[in-house]
């Protein structure tokens, strides 16, 4: 997962909404999103990366979401775990237990990203920020492959246009919502040179990962999500899976009341 937009309280109908896309190189093999049994923890709803074991976005019943991204290093080394079960980790342990395991066990991971969300608010997490474990409050937040808010055009593209597109949704329409929400998702716009981060990987790589939704025959944008949680308590969830040069693929939908 490389880009997420997400918005906690700041619509009277829908006060929790997560558009993000995932990006990946398309011959790693993945599970498209579906209910997980988890034994003794309650299922969540989440796609499945086939190699690792574990997912970068799931959601619960009760309409709680985690998510992870990577961050952006041009010479990272491999972590010991992988960040596919932190999501999972988010979802199933104590706030305060699990931010003390991952200080204590940051070194382990490579560069991550981490956020669990409700409809309250919400709690973020890196191994990269100086201070790690954040609670976040009501607002509009951007999150790509550095820190939170870091003001990569990308994000900020996609933020503002999450922001503009809830002000203007009615209430009862989260389908016209979702439907609404992923071309936003599949903005091929680059950024300008002048603009663009410079994290070690070369500026054409800078280029090629820039615009919100990014086109590849190797490597691209392979799933879109978008995740509402309305006042009544309906979840609706949103995939759209993409196959290489941004070709459509399968699309998932689930609703349920929480």
């Amino acid at each position: 997962m490389c880009l997420i937009a997400f918005s906690v309280g700041q619509h009277p109908d829908y006060p929790l909404v997560v558009a993000a896309n995932r990006d990946e190189f398309f011959r790693r093999p993945t599970a498209a999103m579906t209910w997980w049994p988890r034994g003794d923890t309650p299922p969540v709803l989440a796609g499945r990366d086939l190699l690792s074991g574990g997912t970068w976005l799931a959601v619960t019943r009760r309409g709680e979401v985690a998510a992870v991204t990577n961050v952006r290093e041009g010479s990272a080394e491999t972590g010991r775990i992988s960040r596919g079960e932190l999501p999972l980790r988010a979802l199933s342990e104590p706030e305060h237990q699990l931010q003390q395991q991952l200080t204590e066990q940051q070194a382990d991971y490579s560069g991550f990203n981490l956020i669990r969300l409700n409809v309250d608010d919400g709690w973020y997490f890196s191994n990269r920020d100086a201070h790690p474990g954040r609670h976040l409050h009501r607002g509009t937040y951007g999150l790509s492959n550095h820190l939170l808010q870091s003001p990569w055009p990308k994000l900020l593209r996609l933020r503002n246009a999450v922001a503009d597109t809830l002000a203007a949704t009615p209430a009862g329409a989260a389908e016209g919502l979702h439907q609404a929400l992923i071309p936003l998702l599949k903005d091929t716009t680059p950024a300008p040179d002048h603009d663009l981060p410079d994290t070690g990987v070369g500026l054409e790589t800078e280029r090629f990962l820039s615009s919100p939704f990014i086109v590849g025959s190797d490597y691209g944008t392979r799933a879109t999500t978008v995740v509402s949680v309305s006042r009544s308590g309906e979840v609706r969830v949103t995939e759209q899976s993409w196959l290489p040069m941004g070709q459509a693929g399968e699309q998932r939908q689930f609703c349920w009341q929480r």
